[in-house]
């Protein structure tokens, strides 16, 4: 018995994945070498012929057939060449249904295996772009990137990372792969600074090879850290509408000249939307101002260093910080109905100045607010408030009733 195969280029096709192909078949006592496993762009033609020569006793070409990943394949895709030779005949050919190639068959009358061959069929690979790495304080790098836009090659594709000093140093080949994803790999350690490096990433296949443009990038410009440590959110106080974060700068960066700006985000228990409050800056503290009286709210930080040693590139975001709960006093004010009135005393009763410490009040409470000019501003302005509604309330109570028209003065 002999298995022959030939193949004609042509275009794509579709796949559907199935279980893996099994290698090349070779049976005892046969007179011919391995079956050769071509390999072929999708949408080419393949040839094959199948030929038996007394093995097995009494076999023809008439009861020979073929199966392609176990199923049997049409009759009418074989013709019969002579009565020990059978002939197959296909077109346009689909991508490999598995990455480890499509198991062509030729089987006896009875489904005993004559031959087979693993066919594989694909695409070259296409050039891998967007690169993208970052450095745990300073200590490593990772890098990840999308494949060709293809993407799918149907074949096995091999994708190795490649890094080397800018001008000088010979090329070094990652490792660690699959870190962060399918298409990523991690160098743990022995890396320079101050010294830009070179990296980029090569795919191969059976088909070619492609390499992706070179990203050039500094140890220092693409660091990122740990998220804050040791966040702590508190209650400020009565004020049913506020509450006090702090962290602690990311301890892994303490010993080297770098800033740090950083983002909270927070949200009520039961919702999934998160609010961001950008204008931290460089604070390890800010205090959420406008939130609702008796309300457990999870609250989050993160670091951005940026600067070290003098970089000028922005800084890579840390991943948030655990969440951290805290809830805000319940409001002692009766709500709607409740057949009181809140207090007024305390208010100034100038038009133009009132309407000013009202505006102020009402874009404090509708932002979170990391300033301490801020600060100290609003709790003064609270502080006054308290203690002037106090005092009237003392005043109103010395007086007797008969005597608080007195005190304000003859009626005009």
């Amino acid at each position: 018995m002999t298995l022959s195969l030939a193949a004609i280029s042509g275009k794509l096709g579709c796949p559907r994945p199935l279980p893996p192909c099994s290698p090349s078949l070779q049976l005892p006592g046969d007179p011919f070498k391995i079956p050769q496993d071509p390999t072929l762009l999708i949408g080419s033609s393949l040839q094959a012929t199948c030929s038996v020569h007394g093995d097995p006793p009494g076999a023809t070409a008439e009861g020979l057939y073929w199966t392609l990943n176990g199923r049997r394949l049409p009759r009418e895709l074989s013709r019969v060449l002579n009565a020990s030779t059978l002939a197959l005949a296909l077109a346009n050919l689909n991508g490999s249904r598995q990455q480890s190639g499509d198991n062509l068959v030729c089987h006896a009358r009875d489904g005993s295996i004559l031959a087979g061959s693993c066919l594989y069929v694909g695409l070259p690979p296409e050039k891998p772009f967007n690169i993208s790495c970052w450095s745990k304080n300073m200590k490593d790098l990772t890098c990840r990137w999308t494949p060709g836009a293809q993407g799918e090659t149907f074949l096995h594709t091999n994708y190795s990372l490649k890094y080397k000093l800018r001008w000088y140093g010979q090329d070094n080949t990652c490792e660690e792969y699959h870190t962060v994803g399918p298409h990523s790999c991690h160098i743990p350690k022995d890396l320079a600074l101050f010294t830009p490096y070179e990296i980029w990433v090569e795919a191969t296949n059976r088909l070619g090879s492609a390499r992706s443009d070179v990203l050039t990038l500094d140890i220092l410009d693409v660091v990122t850290t740990d998220p804050p440590p040791d966040v702590h959110v508190s209650r400020v106080g009565g004020l049913e509408d506020q509450l006090s974060v702090r962290w602690v700068s990311p301890p892994a960066l303490k010993d080297f000249l770098f800033q740090a700006k950083y983002q909270i985000r927070y949200r009520v228990e039961d919702s999934v939307d998160w609010k961001v409050v950008d204008d931290v800056s460089n604070q390890t503290s800010c205090r959420l101002a406008g939130l609702k009286p008796g309300t457990v709210y999870f609250v989050q930080v993160r670091c951005n260093p940026f600067g070290i040693y003098g970089s000028k590139k922005a800084g890579i975001w840390s991943e948030w910080s655990h969440p951290t709960a805290a809830s805000t006093p319940r409001s002692e004010r009766p709500g709607p109905g409740g057949g009181a009135c809140e207090p007024r005393g305390g208010e100034p009763s100038s038009g133009p100045v009132r309407r000013e410490l009202k505006q102020f009040l009402g874009w404090l409470k509708k932002h979170a607010y990391c300033s301490n000019l801020s600060f100290r501003l609003y709790d003064q302005w609270r502080a006054w408030m308290q203690k002037s509604h106090k005092t009237r309330n003392q005043d109103e109570r010395i007086l007797p009733t008969g005597r608080r028209g007195a005190a304000r003065g003859p009626a005009r």
